[in-house]
């Protein structure tokens, strides 16, 4: 099963902590997105594995656009 980790503000992506094939445990860093010069962590609340990564350090992203896309462990 698919998880989907989204962004949970509008902003920029800071930084992407993850690389495709790493293993997260619930509550580890994805990704860092940047907003009002405040950074954001994003975290899982799922364990998996990452399957793709939807966007790059620099990137706009909405509030509810997907990041990062896991496989469930």
């Amino acid at each position: 099963m698919a998880i989907e980790i989204k962004a949970h503000i509008t902003g920029t992506v800071w930084k992407v902590e993850v690389s495709v094939g790493d293993e997260v445990d619930a509550g580890d860093t994805i990704a860092i997105l940047e907003s009002m010069k405040m950074e954001m962590p994003v975290e899982t609340d799922d364990a998996g594995t990452v399957e793709k990564i939807h966007v790059a350090p620099g990137q706009a992203v909405k509030e509810g656009e997907l990041l990062v896309t896991l496989t469930e462990s």
